[in-house]
């Protein structure tokens, strides 16, 4: 049997910017990426503290050490710059391999920095 369990979270990242006229997603800082696993293109949920709104979208690569965090397309309808958003990424996975798995998860702080 195959469970979905929580892969990666980035908890508490700032939006710093919301760009309507770009095809989608959201823009991250390679760095966040790097520190939870995420690869360019996976699929994530964004949910955002400020206004409860939770919506699904991939994310892109941004500038590696810029605390870019921006919702592109129709999600910049979902935040603001200034919001705080929480990043989910699940993985499907056997049982028992998930009870042994440890999900990636950081804490940024000012500027989106690790």
């Amino acid at each position: 049997m195959e469970i979905e369990v929580l892969k990666s979270k980035i908890h508490r990242a700032v939006i710093t910017e919301a760009n309507l006229n770009y095809i989608g997603s959201l823009t991250l800082d390679e760095d966040l990426m790097d520190a939870v696993n995420l690869l360019e293109n996976e699929k994530i949920q964004v949910v955002n503290v400020n206004n409860g709104s939770r919506i699904e979208t991939y994310v892109i690569k941004g500038k590696r050490g810029s605390g870019v965090c921006c919702l592109n397309g129709p999600a910049a309808r979902r935040g603001v710059a200034g919001d705080v958003v929480i990043i989910i990424s699940y993985a499907r996975m056997e049982f028992e391999e998930a009870k042994k798995f440890t999900p990636k998860i950081v804490f940024p702080g000012e500027g989106n920095k690790i």
